[in-house]
């Protein structure tokens, strides 16, 4: 079988969205959803090791990877649309149903696909991505709530620390299990995109609108409960941002979901993607 990955790009909106893809069209799908500070690329090794029984697709988000990046001027970046535009890359592509695997900034992207067309969602996957407030940790809350309250140029300057090199690095190593194991291209490329004139600009009005999802909370956790998809959370136990409570508060809303517990941060298939993908194959497989 053919398990390699093949790079491309649509037209979405009029802006083109790059993706990977890789296993057969007639497996059941897999839509893989990123986190900030990065892009499709952290699904790499996860997508040729699930390419033998799923079909895989992980989108680059507007402004992310290799997918076209505005300016502020040009694009409102918020998780609206973002997410509007990985609705219609699904349409384009013309598929029918997927289990969503979501990373950090793919939870509020996924979960408003799912809200939006609940029918077509197979499945979650779910890393380190939350919907609870109790899974906010404090080191999102320090540099989120002041943005929030008032934004200012010094109130700006957390959340520009936290996309510079330093907070890039900093994603990628806490909580690891094996910092040393961690391939170190991981922060340089994604700080070479994030460097781009303009990108933390705009990254900055992400951080702001992150609050829109926490306001949507409940309307996820209420589509949660009357829809009930199968449920896989794999978590980064030691993870700053997305603590271990909101990783258990799926299971009140999602009583049948299988809970996951990894010895390692925000970021965990560097060092766990065998076990993620045994995880998936014995929940998702047909």
């Amino acid at each position: 079988m053919n398990t390699r990955t093949y790079h491309r790009s649509v037209s979405v909106n009029n802006r083109k969205i790059f993706y990977r893809e890789a296993g057969d069209p007639a497996a059941p799908t897999i839509l893989l959803l990123h986190g900030l500070p990065t892009s499709s690329g952290m699904f790499r090794e996860l997508m040729q090791a699930l390419a033998d029984r799923f079909h895989l697709v992980a989108p680059d988000y507007v402004g992310f990877g290799h997918s076209d990046a505005p300016s502020r001027e040009e694009f409102h970046y918020t998780f609206d649309h973002l997410a509007l535009h990985v609705a219609g890359l699904v349409d384009v592509l013309g598929l029918k149903d997927y289990i969503l695997y979501m990373q950090d900034y793919g939870g509020p992207i996924g979960f408003r696909l799912f809200s939006q067309r609940p029918g077509m969602v197979k499945g979650f996957i779910i890393q380190n991505a939350n919907a609870y407030l109790e899974g906010v940790g404090d080191a999102p809350k320090q540099v989120l709530l002041p943005l929030w309250e008032h934004r200012t140029p010094e109130t700006e300057k957390p959340a520009r620390e936290f996309v510079s090199l330093a907070g890039t690095r900093y994603h990628w190593l806490v909580g690891a299990r094996e910092p040393e194991a961690i391939d170190p291209d991981h922060w340089v490329l994604d700080q070479a995109l994030l460097d781009r004139p303009g990108v933390q600009d705009y990254q900055v009005d992400l951080l702001d609108d992150y609050k829109s999802n926490l306001a949507k909370y409940p309307e996820w956790q209420a589509a949660f409960r009357a829809h009930r998809p199968r449920t896989l959370v794999i978590w980064g136990q030691n993870d700053p941002f997305f603590i271990p409570p909101g990783a258990r508060a799926y299971l009140n809303d999602l009583p049948d979901a299988r809970l996951v517990w990894l010895d390692g941060g925000h970021f965990v298939l560097d060092e766990h993607t065998p076990q993620v993908a045994r995880e998936i194959k014995a929940m998702f497989a047909a």
